[in-house]
């Protein structure tokens, strides 16, 4: 038996009192994961994306462990949850807009102090003191910088369109914007290389693409190392006080930790290692995450019929950001179908095994989005449902 075929046999035994669709998460890969990122960060502490994880019990479960400190949200609503669910580091990752929680967030002193917000243009501190709404609170402020590689004096760009502030002197000018305006505190400094952290480079069957992806990813890490460094100096001879500089991802979490002028490293998708970081050449992660679909239908020879699971991932639309089935090996998609909203035929020889009722077991492309599509995680040990958990969603809350 494989090992894969062994995870198999113990999911289904775990959930045979549970009618799919149904989501678990196995405790065992996801604190082996948590082992691996730790490892990887070379002590330097683990800020924890929430957005990847989507379920309060299992941040938490993160967090306890030594070397874990803080979580990173994405949207103020959610930071204002997190923090009066008692979670007293929330850095915001990214700008908002929300204009009735900067009025919650100023006027309350605890929220003042557990979440701190992202900006990258003065408008933003505009649109924060609009709209206090009479709150007087002191606002915890992050910078970001854009991380993209610009090559051939700016006409080719390579990474997400983020951030406006790429240079030190950029940063240094808000830091000091945000230093001479009252009820504002500059605290951090965030830069994401999501080109070099969220980009596999090793695609099967694509060894020149795969290679190209190293290259490229070798020559940002080396200019984003040098202009971050230069970026934390500028901005620390403004704010002085600076308290953390925060970069990275789960897929460049060591190469990131190097960098003497960062602080903390950000991830969260490694703890469930959905299949996009199946690519990667700088570390091997456990699936901790899956979803299964039952079988309804034996269409013929070779075919079986699940319901639903089509549950696409955000990005650029192609097939990487579809579900795969994983478990039992061997089904895939039948081409003119794909993964449908109500039913998705599986194709291969695994499907004349399959009967009525049977679980087939899915990998979501990322990883906190199959918690949009489920109520509830039941978390596994060994061959057995230990804990059933609520998600963001099974608690009512659907941030974006």
């Amino acid at each position: 038996m494989t090992a894969r075929a062994a995870d198999r046999a113990r999911y289904d035994r775990a959930t045979a009192h549970l009618d799919a669709p149904v989501a678990i998460v196995d405790l065992e890969a996801f604190d082996a994961n948590a082992d691996d990122l730790l490892r990887r960060a070379g002590g330097k502490p683990i800020r924890v994306a929430s957005k990847s994880v989507r379920c309060r019990a299992l941040l938490e479960r993160a967090l306890a462990r030594d070397g874990f400190a803080g979580v990173m949200s994405f949207t103020l609503a959610e930071s204002l949850w997190l923090a009066r669910s008692g979670f007293e580091d929330v850095l915001l990752a990214y700008p908002s807009a929300d204009r009735a929680r900067y009025a919650e967030l100023t006027a309350d002193p605890k929220l003042a102090s557990a979440v701190t917000v992202m900006i990258d243009d003065v408008a933003q501190l505009d649109l924060v003191d609009a709209a206090r709404d009479g709150g007087r609170e002191v606002v915890r402020v992050c910078l970001e910088l854009d991380t993209s590689l610009k090559l051939f004096g700016g006409r080719v760009r390579v990474g997400a369109r983020r951030s406006p502030l790429h240079s030190p002197a950029e940063v240094a000018d808000l830091a000091r914007a945000v230093a001479r305006r009252p009820g504002f505190e500059v605290v951090g400094v965030m830069a994401y290389e999501g080109h070099v952290a969220g980009v596999g480079d090793a695609v099967a069957g694509r060894p020149l693409r795969s290679r190209a992806v190293r290259l490229m990813q070798a020559a940002a890490r080396r200019e984003l190392a040098e202009r971050r460094a230069a970026v934390v100096r500028a901005v620390r001879a403004v704010a002085p006080g600076l308290e953390f500089v925060n970069g990275g991802g789960t897929g460049s979490v060591q190469h990131t930790a190097a960098e003497d002028a960062v602080t903390e490293i950000a991830a969260g998708s490694g703890l469930y290692v959905p299949r996009l970081f199946d690519n990667y050449t700088s570390f091997r992660g456990r699936p901790a995450a899956l979803f299964a679909q039952p079988v309804v239908r034996r269409p013929g020879v070779g075919v079986v019929t699940v319901l639903g699971g089509g549950y696409p991932a955000s990005g650029a639309a192609g097939k990487d950001r579809l579900p795969v089935p994983y478990l039992p090996e061997g089904l895939r998609y039948d081409p003119q179908e794909g993964p449908g909203e109500v039913q998705t035929p599986l194709l291969g020889t695994p499907a004349d095994d399959l009967l009525i009722g049977d679980k087939v077991w899915f990998r979501h492309a990322k990883a906190g989005e199959l918690c949009e599509r489920f109520d509830t995680l039941h978390l596994v040990e060994g061959d057995t449902v230990t804990a059933t958990v609520p998600t963001y969603r099974g608690e009512g809350h659907t941030f974006l």
